[in-house]
């Protein structure tokens, strides 16, 4: 990424500082509607009969999760903007209805602190990721290779069912995450260079951009929620 005169030069047009900051906010945005839309999808879940077959379906839907992800990952430069867009949503709100099961295993108040300090721990990451003016690629890099280490041991421990193993991986997971988001809102300032002033293509890298951050958030929520839910039941 180039300098000059305090602003940015992305694809041989200078676009100012607050030119940049408006595809932060574009980003950010979509990432905010994700994560009401989840919420919203969460709760009307838990308060109808939907909840017990989510229960019943449990793995079917996380594996429809996981295949949304790949497709969305995969097909991403080869699918239009709307698609990436329907996409990005229907995998928020089939999140939405997975995760409702946490209104069965916690508290409210345990859900509402755990959303708070995985709010405030997010925007510290997210600052210290768009401040840094270092290359972190390597630092992806790295931090993929940890992330597909430890879902394989999270897989492992569910047929070993190790406590100790488990609250290890929670700590680890959040480690991971918590670097994942530095790397993915310092990659935002490098991917910015692909997006235009206008168009589709614009409308797809702040779609792209936002469900990264959508992942990491919900993922350090969940690993936070927990941690601490292991720690009130001492």
């Amino acid at each position: 990424m180039e300098y000059r005169d305090q602003e940015y030069v992305l694809n041989g047009n200078d676009y100012s500082i607050r030119e940049f900051n408006g595809i932060l906010s574009k980003t950010f945005s979509r990432m905010f509607i994700g994560l009401i839309v989840t919420a919203i999808a969460a709760i009307l879940t838990y308060r109808t009969n939907l909840i017990y077959m989510v229960a019943s379906f449990y793995w079917l839907l996380a594996i429809i999760e996981i295949v949304l992800v790949l497709v969305f990952s995969f097909g991403f430069k080869k699918l239009s903007p709307q698609a990436v867009t329907g996409l990005y949503y229907a995998y928020a709100v089939l999140n939405g209805v997975t995760l409702s099961t946490i209104f069965v295993v916690y508290e409210l108040a345990l859900i509402g602190k755990s959303f708070i300090m995985t709010a405030a721990l997010f925007g510290a990451l997210a600052y210290l990721g768009h401040s840094t003016d270092k290359d972190l690629s390597k630092m992806g890099s790295i931090l993929s290779v940890a992330l597909l280490v430890g879902i394989v041991a999270t897989i492992i421990n569910i047929f070993i069912g190790s406590t100790m193993f488990s609250i290890a991986l929670d700590w680890i997971m959040l480690l991971i995450f918590s670097g994942l988001t530095i790397y993915d809102m310092n990659k935002i300032k490098m991917m910015s260079q692909m997006v235009e002033a206008e168009g589709a293509s614009a409308e797809k890298i702040y779609v792209y951009c936002a469900m990264e951050l959508y992942l990491d958030f919900i993922n350090i929520f969940l690993r936070i929620l927990r941690i601490l839910g292991r720690s009130n039941r001492k």
